[in-house]
C-alpha cells in the first residue's frame, strides 16, 4: 500500500483546493454518466442527473469527506435488465421500464437507509487486505479497459491519423499530469490538462473525438436540460409490482453499498483520516429514494473519480458540492462548452488514475505473503475484472474465511497431566469451533483415562454452538463410561448455553484457580448427598 499511498499528497485541503477539484471532477463525470446511461438503456440525462442527486446527497450528508459518488457501471448492468423486463410489463411502452426503475431506486435506497441504521456500515472493516487488494486492482483493470472503447469510432477501432491525434492528445494530458505537480502545487493538475488540450484542439482545429460526438454517437443529442422535477413513478401498486421490483432493488442496494463502503475504506488509506460508513449508507440510501423520485439513475461511489478529487486536493465535503453544482450548471448553462471538450482529455486523466489506483506492490508481495492471500488478490481481481464487484468481494471474504478457520482448526492442542490426586488435567490451548471440533475430540482417552478429569480452557475459548455441542456430547460419553469432567475457566455466555452439561458434569467459571480447593468442595458437597 505504501506506493500507492506516495502518489496523493498528504494534505489537508483547503477552499481553493476544494472548488478547482470539483470542477475537474464535475468535467469527468459527464462521459462516464452518458456512457451509463448508455449502457442502461436510458436517456443521458438521466444519468447526469443521478450523477447531480447522488454526488450533492453524499457530498453533504455523507460518512466520507472527498469521496465523489454518481452513476455507475456497476449498478447500469443491473439496470439492463430491470428495464427490459419493466418494458414488457408496460406491453412495449419504453417508458415503463424507467419508472420501473424509478420505483426499484426508491426501494433501494430505503434497504441502504435500513442498512445504516443497523450499522452494517462497519462490516467493511472486516474485509481483509488480500481483498481490497484485489479490489482496487481489479477496478484499477476495469477503468482501463472501459476507457479502451474511446478509441473506437461508430463500432470499428481507430486507424492511421485519427488514432496517432487520440494517442498524441492522450499522452499530452498524462505528461500534462505527471510533471505539473513537480513544478507548482498551488495548480489542479487534472484541471490544467483538461483545458490545455481543450485549447489546443479547438484552436488548433484538430479533428478529434469529443463530448458532443461521443453522446451523438450513442444516440443522443447533448446534454443539455433543464432542473430535475419531481414525479412519482407511474407504475401499478401491487403485490405483483412489489415482488418484480424487491429482488432488483436488494441487488442493487447490495451492489451499491459494497462498492460505497469498499471506495471509503480505500479513500481512508490514501488520506490517513477515517470515515464513517453507517452515515455513508444512508446518505446513499437518501440519495437513491431521491433519485427515484426526481428522474436520476440512481449510483453509488465512484473510485475513479474519487481518487481524482483526491489526487487534485480536494479534501473536504466542499469539492463534492462544487462536482455536483459544476455538473448542474453544465446541463443548465454550459452544456456547448462542455461538448467541445476533447475524449482524449479524458481518457488521459482517468488513464493516469488507473496508474494510481493499481497497487503496483502486490507484485512484490507474491512471495512475501501466504499463498492463500496470493490466491484472494487473483481471485478477486479476475471476478471484479470479469463479472461484478459485489461478486468478487463476497467470494474473497468467503475464501479468507474459509482459510482461516481452517489455519485455526489446526491450532487447537491440549497439554495433559496427571496430579497427586491421580486427577488428569486436560489444558486446552487454541479456539474451539466447528472446524477444530474433530481435531478437539481426539485428544481425550476416554476408556483409558481416570475416573475425575479436568478440562481448561483458560487458554482457548468457545466460539459457536457447534463447539458447546461438542462439550455436551463429550460429557455425555464420561457420563456412560461413569467418570467425572469439570470442566473450567468456561466464559459467562457459554455457561449459560451449556445446559445438559450442567446435569451430567461439573460447570464452573469463578471458582479460585486453585482447582483442589474446588475439587474437595465437590467431593464434600457430594458426600453430603
Amino acid at each position: 500500500m505504501k506506493s500507492r499511498l506516495q502518489f496523493f499528497e498528504k494534505t489537508r485541503g483547503n477552499i481553493k483546493d476544494d472548488i478547482l477539484s470539483g470542477i475537474t471532477v464535475a468535467l469527468a463525470l459527464v462521459p462516464e454518466a452518458v456512457a451509463f446511461a448508455f449502457v442502461a438503456g436510458i436517456p443521458p440525462v438521466v444519468g447526469l442527473y443521478g450523477a447531480f442527486i447522488m454526488g450533492i446527497v453524499t457530498s453533504i450528508f455523507g460518512g466520507r469527506p472527498g469521496m465523489i459518488s454518481g452513476a455507475t457501471g456497476a449498478m447500469a448492468v443491473v439496470m439492463v435488465h430491470l428495464i427490459s423486463e419493466g418494458n414488457d410489463l408496460g406491453s412495449g411502452d419504453q417508458m415503463m421500464g424507467l419508472q420501473y426503475l424509478f420505483a426499484t431506486l426508491i426501494l433501494s435506497g430505503l434497504i441502504q437507509v435500513l442498512a445504516g441504521f443497523l450499522k452494517m456500515g462497519k462490516f467493511v472493516r472486516m474485509i481483509p487486505s488480500s481483498v481490497m487488494m484485489g479490489f482496487v486492482n481489479g477496478l484499477a483493470i476495469v477503468i482501463f479497459i472501459s476507457q479502451l472503447g474511446m478509441f473506437k469510432s461508430h463500432g470499428e477501432w481507430l486507424t492511421g491519423e485519427a488514432l496517432y491525434t487520440m494517442f498524441f492528445l492522450v499522452g499530452l494530458t498524462m505528461t500534462i499530469m505527471f510533471l505539473l505537480p513537480k513544478l507548482t502545487k498551488d495548480i489542479p493538475a487534472a484541471l490544467t490538462a483538461i483545458l490545455v488540450v481543450s485549447f489546443i484542439v479547438v484552436f488548433g482545429d484538430i479533428d478529434t473525438s469529443s463530448v458532443k460526438s461521443f453522446i451523438v454517437a450513442g444516440g443522443g443529442e447533448g446534454i443539455k436540460a433543464g432542473l430535475p422535477r419531481f414525479d412519482i413513478p407511474s407504475i401499478p401498486l401491487s403485490i405483483n409490482t412489489l415482488q418484480f421490483i424487491a429482488p432488483y432493488a436488494l441487488i442493487l442496494a447490495s451492489i451499491g453499498l459494497i462498492e460505497s463502503l469498499m471506495t471509503l475504506n480505500l479513500i481512508d488509506e490514501l488520506t490517513e483520516t477515517h470515515g464513517n460508513g453507517n452515515r455513508e449508507c444512508i446518505a446513499q440510501g437518501g440519495a437513491n429514494i431521491l433519485n427515484g423520485l426526481f428522474g436520476g439513475m440512481g449510483g453509488c461511489a465512484m473510485i475513479g473519480q474519487s481518487i481524482i478529487n483526491i489526487k487534485s486536493g480536494g479534501r473536504g465535503r466542499l469539492s463534492g458540492v462544487v462536482a455536483a453544482l459544476s455538473l448542474l450548471c453544465f446541463i443548465l448553462f454550459a452544456s456547448s462548452y462542455i461538448e467541445m471538450i476533447p475524449i482524449a482529455a479524458l481518457v488521459g486523466v482517468m488513464f493516469m488514475v488507473v496508474i494510481g489506483t493499481f497497487a503496483w506492490n502486490s507484485f512484490k508481495m507474491w512471495n512475501k505473503v501466504p499463498l492463500t492471500d496470493v490466491f484472494v488478490i487473483l481471485l478477486v481481481t479476475i471476478m471484479t475484472v470479469f463479472f461484478d464487484l459485489a461478486i468478487a468481494v463476497i467470494a474473497g471474504v468467503i475464501i479468507s474465511a474459509l482459510a482461516f478457520s481452517w489455519q485455526n482448526a489446526l491450532m487447537i492442542r491440549a497439554r495433559k497431566h496427571i496430579d497427586q490426586h491421580g486427577i488428569k488435567h486436560y489444558e486446552i490451548f487454541g479456539p474451539l469451533f466447528f472446524g477444530s471440533i474433530e481435531l478437539f475430540n481426539a485428544k481425550f482417552d476416554i476408556k483409558n483415562d481416570p475416573e475425575e478429569i479436568i478440562v481448561d480452557f483458560a487458554e482457548s475459548k468457545v466460539v459457536d454452538q457447534s463447539a458447546i455441542e461438542a462439550l455436551n456430547k463429550l460429557a455425555e460419553r464420561y457420563l456412560l463410561s461413569g467418570k467425572v469432567i469439570h470442566l473450567r475457566h468456561l466464559s459467562p455466555d457459554c455457561v449459560k448455553l451449556i445446559k445438559k452439561a450442567e446435569k451430567i458434569c461439573d460447570v464452573n467459571v469463578l471458582e479460585d484457580p486453585n482447582y483442589f480447593v474446588a475439587i474437595d468442595n465437590y467431593r464434600r458437597a457430594s458426600n453430603k448427598v
